[in-house]
């Protein structure tokens, strides 16, 4: 198990974003906006040293600059001319850039659980289970104080209930001596009679200058009441907040998948660093008859009073289908600018009509040469989710007496409730 160090000053420095009115450019928007430099100090000097307290655990636990429509929403051939291809004011530079050197990884030479989570990092989607490494095999419960004063704790077990639920869980996490700083991990994987079977994990931290940061991941597999057909999901929620600026980001991604080649992906994302705030939110439909469903919509605005925002939707089957956008700015006094647009598609794959118009008076109405290409089919779908989830697909459910039948109550579980302080407005 990789270990860092229990404790390290984590300084998180924003700098403010300078906002420029969109320049026009016949039939695009360019906004533009500064990048955002964030750098961390790692203390890297702490020895740890062990104290051991044994007993049991019984609690169940590309360029940042700008904003594109993610790529496997746009890799369309037919949409390169007629949708405004627009760069867009982007959350990643406010609170990602150069995320590799984000939070460097100090190795002490003393092993044992230290310092393991770190906040959080943007727009990156749903980990693998390969990825969170996700381990119930120990059974410890332990704890220990490091030379610093800071302190640590390792604590597994196993839970069981009614209609033979079963939790297996781990966890671990630590604090500074003086509190400023601490970190959270919990792990777990559960199951029951009904072939219901769950893996996730529980992330939380903060440091003394008052950043904090929560993550979560679930992989659950179930049997669908209506269909009586296996499905999978997978979702993630993570966000982080800084403790010295107005500034924070949210993200909540899932994944839906059934055996017969249905699909459903989203995200909603929100962002905000001092007087300019941003969201997006995306989603794909797939019916696995060959009908299929994308949107996306982005905005932003700021504190001034200025707002922008581009969006789209595709409807496709059997090549017959439609696309359609709108593009749009307010200024602080209340001037709005929008151009829309939109394609028609008949299924013959060589005839496309293309039509829009804008506050400035431009417009178009014409049907050109052009081949019709939409994807019928995710590129990630069953079949791929499955060979991905060996360790969700591998979970050991408690035997089952003779002649007892399971109680099948496919209602949601409960989550960690999700930050208050930003509501998700709509654009205008």
């Amino acid at each position: 198990m990789a270990s860092v160090p229990p404790s390290f000053g984590l300084r998180l420095r924003l700098s403010e974003v300078s906002f420029r009115p969109p320049e026009l450019f016949r039939r695009r928007v360019l906004i533009r906006s500064s990048d955002c430099k964030i750098k961390c100090c790692c203390s890297g000097k702490v020895t740890p040293i062990r104290v051991i307290v044994s007993g049991s655990g019984r609690k169940c636990g590309n360029n940042p600059d700008e904003w594109r429509v993610d790529s496997k929403n746009t890799s369309r051939k037919d949409r390169i001319r007629a949708a405004p291809a627009l760069p867009f004011a982007s959350s990643q530079s406010m609170m990602s850039s150069r995320q590799e050197k984000f939070f460097p990884r100090c190795t002490p030479k003393n092993s044992g659980p230290q310092f393991r989570d770190t906040p959080p990092k943007r727009d990156t989607g749903i980990a693998s289970e390969k990825e969170w490494g996700i381990s119930l095999n120990e059974h410890v419960n332990e704890s220990g104080v490091n030379v610093d004063g800071s302190t640590w704790y390792r604590e597994s077990g196993e839970d069981f209930g009614e209609n033979g639920f079963r939790c297996r869980w781990a966890k671990m996490g630590g604090q500074s001596h003086d509190g400023l700083s601490e970190w959270k991990e919990t792990w777990w994987e559960k199951s029951d009679w009904s072939g219901y079977k769950e893996l996730g994990v529980e992330k939380s931290g903060k440091n003394s200058e008052g950043d904090s940061w929560w993550e979560t991941w679930r992989e659950v597999l179930y049997q669908d009441e209506w269909s009586n057909l296996a499905r999978i999901e997978r979702s993630a929620q993570k966000q982080a907040k800084s403790g010295i600026e107005n500034a924070g980001w949210y993200e909540n991604w899932w994944e839906k998948y059934d055996a017969k080649g249905w699909t459903e992906k989203g995200a909603h994302k929100y962002g905000r660093l001092n007087e300019q705030s941003w969201w997006e939110k995306w989603g794909e439909h797939y019916d696995g008859r060959g009908s299929v469903l994308k949107w996306t919509d982005k905005w932003a605005e700021t504190e001034l009073g200025t707002r922008w925002g581009d969006k789209w939707e595709e409807k496709f089957f059997a090549g017959i289908g439609s696309r359609q956008g709108e593009t749009w700015h307010v200024s602080p006094a209340g001037e709005r600018w929008s151009r829309t647009w939109g394609e028609e598609h008949f299924g013959n794959g060589s005839k496309v009509h293309k039509y829009g118009k804008s506050t400035t008076g431009e417009s178009w109405d014409i049907i050109v040469d052009e081949e019709t290409y939409y994807e019928a089919e995710p590129h990630y779908g069953w079949a791929d989710v499955v060979g991905d989830s060996s360790q969700l697909l591998s979970i050991q459910p408690q035997e089952k007496p003779p002649g007892v039948y399971p109680y099948l109550d496919f209602g949601s579980t409960s989550s960690p409730s999700l930050p208050k302080d930003d509501d998700d407005p709509s654009p205008p």
